[in-house]
């Protein structure tokens, strides 16, 4: 177990992107560069009739126009949760087939970006319609069979006899991530070898996914992703533009840059889907609840079906012994639906623990005490121990800073001297505390330089930084000449960084490295006693370096799993280990400010106390549960993907009109952990914190919108017309 408390370090890589030194996929220089737009569908579904790019053609400077009879020898690379490497089986451009609002019909390529987008606005279609569903409860849309979820005991019965009760019906809408780097493509054809640079999670499926794309040896393509603008979910697997652009690169032989505008993306790009929420709880006289049903919808598209899972944590976040779920998959005519941070955990914290809320009020109990009284000791859907669980000790933590025992319970009653509406609330959340299989290479030079290639992807949540301070607690080397090679398939291994396990992946494979290098060094030293750093010694003894590798997978996974490593295939462990249950906790005390006559909402100040394992860079992590906060406060009361059910398109596809919390939108953040290492998940005692941090914030701000004005808000976002 690991006993290190880790220090506070800046950022090992702060210096250079505040320089602007850092380069993104979009930044990288090649001789001969060109560019490439994208001409999006103006229909939803249908069949282009006819397409005419004289005009196009004609402009000068423009290389080629491609259509779909340019990659009449593409084909999809598959869905990612079917064995494939993208969130997308639709292939764009493969034939005159569309599925789609926005996706692309045609490629222009030129020799600048401002000859690409002019050539390509000149592209005139034709097109033969078909009806469409737009949205959730469009009467076109096919409504799937229910999906069983969790199970246990015999929840109707328990509902209908509990003393308490709550039945209620929670609404989340389509949202998208928005990251600052947009989703961009630099693809270099040469000596029969592909090169792509592009932002991704996951370089593996880019690799591998392209290769079966266009039918190339895996061997010829590399993929370089050293950093991201920003993921959140969006980036992690193979994009519809990366095959358009790498295979107008190998037809003109000079490298292609395809940047997505940032408006096309809310119509090609996987998004959260929007979901609907029947939530039926049951408590005793008490105050325990015995029973809770959970049935929701979430939409879906024609082609791919992404399940959903949002019982997986509410139905262990409390000792319930009769819970019953399910879920019904809603397809619609738009691009297929992915992650986007907390995916299923952010919806169903906020329609599960708005109804706990509801419930203690029911009781006539405080809703702080009331979560406190429910806790669960052990998982409640399998029985088994949890590896670690400090949710408790996060609620009473939280309750502390925040002064909850200040609180006047009876909602309505604070209220500020110019008549405000003061409310306060508490929600909590959980996540999986997932693994993935790393392999980590490690090379110690006596020139005083050090080479580690691992699995894992900078997206900006500060992996390398999390690393950097595994590989330096326990080897003596010079910190400052340390590369760190991550989201390179041709130097280490990569698995898609997603769902809070990249750090979990990382830095224990990190640490098994640093251990078993020190173990070489210290049986080439062979009890001889000598000072300085491995550096010095190696110079000393002649010897240029010394390398070791090490690979890691979950608790519980066979080798084998490290075969689909190789292949770039989903392979990771969670949250259930035989014979142990891992997630990470947070709870979230919430104070808002309802002004009485606009009704406006303003979040004064949240306190977010987190049981995340242990932190092993606690600036970066603090930094995470901030970002995470921010984003909640945006989908609580923001966020929402405005739908135009007549053409199918969202109609504030640009960060002017999709509504985001900004500065003055943001009061006091105040964030704690209980860094206690988890004994059972891995050596480092890490467990996942990127998603967990935004999960509850919107059910705390909703909770504590009900103390301020007495009214319950069960939609997303949470607007001042809801309050009027």
């Amino acid at each position: 177990m690991n006993e290190t408390i880790y220090p506070d370090r800046a950022r090992i890589d702060a210096l250079e992107k505040v320089l602007g030194r850092t380069r993104f996929a979009a930044d990288i220089p090649l001789p001969r560069i060109t560019h490439a737009m994208t001409v999006p569908s103006r229909i939803v579904r249908g069949r282009l009739a006819a397409i005419d790019i004289g005009a196009a053609r004609a402009v000068d400077g423009v290389l080629a126009v491609l259509t779909w009879r340019d990659f009449t020898n593409a084909q999809s690379a598959g869905y990612l949760m079917g064995g494939g490497f993208g969130f997308q089986s639709h292939q764009p451009m493969l034939s005159d087939r569309l599925v789609h609002r926005g996706e692309p019909i045609a490629l222009v390529v030129a020799e600048t970006l401002e000859i690409a987008i002019e050539a390509a606005a000149l592209v005139d279609a034709r097109y033969e319609e078909e009806p469409f569903a737009a949205l959730l409860e469009d009467e076109r849309a096919e409504i799937l069979a229910p999906q069983a979820g969790h199970a246990m005991g015999d929840a109707q019965a328990m509902l209908a006899s509990a003393a308490f009760r709550v039945d209620a019906e929670y609404l989340s809408p389509a949202q998208y991530q928005n990251p600052m780097e947009m989703i961009a493509t630099v693809a270099e054809w040469r000596d029969g070898t592909l090169t792509i640079h592009e932002g991704t999670q996951n370089s593996s499926a880019v690799k591998f996914g392209v290769a079966a794309a266009l039918g190339l040896d895996s061997a010829r393509v590399r993929v370089k992703s050293a950093y991201l603008g920003g993921g959140f979910g969006q980036k992690n697997s193979l994009q519809g533009q990366t095959v358009l652009a790498a295979r107008a690169a190998i037809l003109l032989g000079r490298p292609v840059k395809l940047v997505m505008p940032r408006a096309q993306l809310y119509h090609t790009a996987s998004f959260r889907p929007a979901s609907r929420h029947r939530i039926q709880l049951g408590a005793d006289a008490d105050g325990r609840i015995v029973a809770a049903s959970y049935e929701a919808d979430m939409q879906n598209s024609r082609a791919d079906t992404f399940r959903a899972s949002f019982s997986e944590i509410t139905a262990r976040l409390y000792s319930i012994p009769n819970y019953s779920s399910t879920a019904r998959l809603v397809r619609t005519d738009v691009q297929s639906p992915g992650y986007m941070r907390a995916p299923f955990e952010h919806p169903a914290a906020f329609a599960f623990e708005s109804a706990v809320d509801e419930l203690a009020y029911a009781t006539g109990r405080d809703p702080l005490a009331f979560r406190l009284n429910n806790d669960a000791e052990t998982d409640p859907v399998t029985g088994d121990p949890f590896s670690s669980r400090f949710l408790a000790e996060c609620l009473r933590t939280g309750a502390d800073r925040f002064g909850w025992s200040e609180r006047n319970p009876a909602p309505g009653s604070m209220r500020a001297d110019d008549g405000t509406m003061i409310g306060w609330g508490v929600a909590v959340g959980a996540y999986k505390a997932a693994m993935a299989p790393a392999i980590a290479r490690l090379r110690v030079r006596a020139d005083g330089t050090t080479l580690l290639s691992v699995s894992g992807h900078e997206m900006g949540q500060g992996i390398r930084t999390a690393i950097f301070a595994a590989l330096t607690e326990g080897l003596e080397i010079d910190p400052a000449r340390i590369e760190i090679v991550i989201g390179d398939p041709d130097a280490a291994p990569q698995h898609l960084t997603a769902g809070s396990w990249g750090t979990a992946s990382s830095v224990p494979v990190v640490r098994r490295a640093v251990e078993t290098m020190q173990a070489r060094f210290d049986a080439l030293r062979d009890g001889r006693s000598v000072h300085g750093s491995i550096h010095q010694m190696l110079a000393l003894w002649r010897r240029p370096y010394i390398e070791v590798e090490t690979r890691l997978q979950a608790p519980g996974q066979p080798d084998a799993v490290f075969d689909r490593l190789q292949r770039g295939l989903p392979a990771a462990g969670g949250p259930e280990y035989k014979p142990f249950v891992s997630f990470s906790y947070i709870a979230h005390f919430v104070e808002v400010r309802v002004e009485p006559t606009t009704r406006r909402i303003r979040v004064l100040r949240v306190v977010s106390i987190v049981d995340c394992g242990r932190v092993v860079s606690p600036r970066t992590a603090e930094s995470q549960v901030r970002g995470g906060v921010v984003w909640g406060i945006g989908a609580a009361l923001r966020e929402t993907a405005e739908i135009d059910p007549r053409f199918g398109g969202v109609l504030n596809n640009d960060l002017a009109e999709y509504v985001l919390p900004v500065n003055a939108d943001i009061g006091a953040i105040e964030v704690g952990f209980i860094d206690q290492p988890d004994p059972m998940l891995n050596e480092a005692g890490v467990k996942g914190l990127g998603e967990v941090a935004m999960v509850g914030v919107a059910a705390a701000i909703g909770n504590a919108i009900f103390h301020a004005t007495g009214r319950r808000l069960r939609q997303l976002p949470m607007r001042i017309e809801h309050l009027i």
